[in-house]
């Protein structure tokens, strides 16, 4: 009889719509191997392999068939495959703004599950895909995943595994009819496998070197912030700890923010609060206009350390290419694009007490 702890070696992993890694890494840090990451953004082929020690396959989903990923899965070994189809149409404001279509991805994912039948699927997205299209959309993976699965969808909060981010996540885990269920482990069972939980602002990022805006730390090229406008430090300036614009004096208040309609936009141009989780990540996190992502003491924005470890990389996760010229916003893209590292090993975990429990010999 095979050893518990061997069991994990029967499997690997490939990792559609992978960006740099987060997922990926999950998985990683738990034992499990991973194989490849598929993305059509090529930005994220340096992280992803540096730190994942799998291939970065540059390719559209929908260009990709699964006898193409089939190739990339080891000889004999039993197959998961995940990812999070990109979640920027299923958001809030693009449910009223959509016409680019990228939900269609999520029927390409389908569409490879159903012709590849791995043994293991895992789906992380935004909750909102719950009510995309009053739910079709959802509806219509899932039950394309029942024809040969048990499905298990789930929200979950990410502040509650430990990872200092105000971010509620869909989670859907799925094996085959034979195998019961995958059910996601429970946050005390997170924390009891040894991983250390984050409960805010402070315990996150607060042993980080002070920056002021637009500088670089010299020790690591990723704890760099925005250089702000004059008028920008001013209202940072005025700005209190988890405060945000109307803290300040009527001199340097937007004009937009004076309308009536503006009144009501609270979550621009905020300070972070050291006893509290950070805001969601976003692929503008490192704008200070662009959210509540001011540092709650130093008068600047979040740095892109700061917003990658409130995403729970680990501080020592390469995201430069030191022989490319790079763009703060494309790796602020990538950040807030990931899935947090945190839940790709709560996803890992679940999937391996899964396989513990189940008959895979």
């Amino acid at each position: 009889m095979i050893a518990k702890k061997d069991i994990y070696n029967d499997f690997s992993v490939i990792d559609l719509f992978c960006g740099v890694g987060g997922l990926s890494h999950g998985f990683f840090l738990e034992g499990i191997k991973v194989m490849a990451g598929i993305d059509s953004d090529k930005t994220c082929k340096y992280a992803y392999e540096k730190n994942n020690h799998a291939k970065f396959i540059l390719e559209d989903i929908s260009n990709i068939n699964s006898n193409d990923i089939n190739e990339y899965f080891l000889n004999k070994k039993k197959r998961i495959l995940v990812g999070c189809a990109p979640c920027q149409d299923f958001s809030i404001y693009n449910q009223k703004n959509n016409k680019s279509g990228k939900w269609k991805l999520l029927k390409e994912f389908a569409r490879i599950i159903e012709d590849l039948q791995p043994e293991i699927v895992s789906m992380e997205n935004v909750p909102q895909l719950r009510n995309y299209e009053d739910g079709d959309v959802l509806n219509e993976f899932t039950d394309i995943l029942s024809r040969h699965y048990n499905c298990t969808p789930e929200v979950v909060n990410a502040q509650e595994y430990g990872i200092p981010q105000r971010r509620k996540r869909l989670i859907i885990l799925a094996c085959k009819k034979d195998k019961g269920r995958i059910e996601l482990i429970t946050p005390n069972e997170f924390r009891l496998s040894g991983y250390k939980f984050i409960r805010n602002v402070k315990e996150a990022i607060s042993h980080l070197a002070p920056i002021q805006d637009g500088q670089v730390y010299e020790k690591d090229a990723l704890h760099r912030a925005r250089k702000l406008s004059e008028i920008n430090k001013k209202r940072i300036k005025a700005t209190k700890e988890g405060g945000f614009w109307r803290d300040w004096p009527d001199e340097l208040i937007l004009d937009c923010h004076k309308e009536e309609k503006g009144k009501s936009f609270g979550s621009v141009y905020g300070r972070m609060k050291w006893a509290d989780v950070s805001p969601t990540m976003t692929t503008y996190c490192v704008g200070l206009g662009n959210g509540r992502f001011g540092h709650p003491e130093q008068d600047r924005a979040i740095s892109l350390r700061e917003a990658a470890i409130f995403q729970s990389f680990p501080d020592s996760y390469e995201f430069i290419n030191p022989n490319e010229n790079f763009a703060m916003m494309t790796i602020a893209r990538q950040i807030g694009n990931a899935v947090p590292v945190g839940l790709g090993r709560v996803i890992a975990q679940s999937i391996k007490k899964h396989i513990e429990n189940s008959n895979y010999e």
